[in-house]
């Protein structure tokens, strides 16, 4: 079962289109990367699932209901820009922040007391937001962001203003988060991290859905037959019939084969002919790739 489905969702601000029929749908315990250039409606979809926004046509379902007032108490949202107050001290604000989400005040400080306590940051009760480097008050929103234990955690750009050591941190607690069942939408331009974190992408460009898929068949469906092969010894002269050569290094070489060829046959050749293979691996194109092309429809 889905813990998410828009059904052709559309939203129009005066004559633009921002949502244009949108659909997809997110499986429960899932972390999904909502993926697109700036203004292609991620914002705009993100508005909608929080309910701060209407969609002007279409359906969307959280854990299978249609989406209602209710549901926001059930959602996590840490939007790009950050919404902190900065002359509130830090304790306050989050106990402030964790009873609009519907705690009451003993669960909010039993729950506040533990984040601080796993982030070593006890001691920022009594400091005002103001204080705090942006990194520190990034940590902070995080903290408002999960307090409740949403079912739907919302991300954008999570890890803005953080360093390696506090952005693999928050990393660790979000894969834990996902570990306890919590279902995760991750918004950011940095591709090489939805590759590491991300099971499924949807790509939202101009207001339309344009790609949808696991990062894994996504992959696969934008390979071009590009393979890297580690080796020793003399190519045979007519290597060339079989793969034509797209770069040489010392001592490997990427092929591309025609589609209509089989990697295994060549690598059984190479070896007939006395070549030494150290490795023989397929290139991929990583989703960097694939969204710049994407996006300036080249694919």
């Amino acid at each position: 079962m889905s813990i998410l489905k828009l059904e052709d969702v559309t939203k129009v601000y005066e004559n633009h289109v921002a949502v244009d029929g949108v659909s997809f749908e997110i499986p429960k315990g899932c972390i999904f990367g909502l993926l697109g250039p700036n203004g292609a409606g991620k914002t705009s979809i993100i508005r909608i699932i929080t309910t701060i926004t209407r969609a002007d046509s279409g359906v969307v379902y959280l854990d299978g209901e249609k989406l209602s007032s209710k549901h926001p108490y059930q959602i996590g949202y840490m939007p790009e820009e950050r919404g902190l107050y900065k002359k509130m001290k830090v304790g306050e604000h989050l106990i402030y922040l964790a009873r609009l989400k519907g705690m009451s005040k003993k669960q909010a400080l039993d729950a506040i007391n533990e984040w601080l306590e796993k982030f070593e940051i006890k001691g920022w009760w009594d400091k005002k937001v103001e204080e705090l480097s942006k990194g520190m008050q990034q940590k902070i929103q995080f903290i408002s962001t999960v307090i409740h234990r949403p079912k739907l955690l919302i991300l954008d750009e999570p890890f803005s203003g953080l360093d390696p050591i506090n952005t693999n941190l928050i990393k660790d607690e979000i894969d834990a988060l996902n570990q306890s069942g919590i279902s995760i939408i991750f918004s950011t331009h940095r591709m090489e991290q939805v590759e590491e974190i991300c099971e499924r992408i949807v790509l939202i460009n101009k207001g339309k859905n344009i790609l949808e898929g696991s990062v894994k068949d996504v992959k696969n469906q934008f390979k071009e037959n590009l393979f890297r092969i580690g080796f020793e010894g003399n190519l045979p002269y007519d290597f060339t019939d079989n793969a034509t050569v797209v770069k040489r290094d010392k001592g490997s070489i990427t092929v591309k084969l025609d589609m209509a060829k089989d990697s295994n046959s060549l690598l059984e050749y190479l070896i007939s002919n006395g070549v030494i293979v150290h490795s023989f691996n397929e290139i991929l194109p990583n989703l960097n790739e694939i969204f710049i092309k994407q996006v300036q429809g080249e694919y």
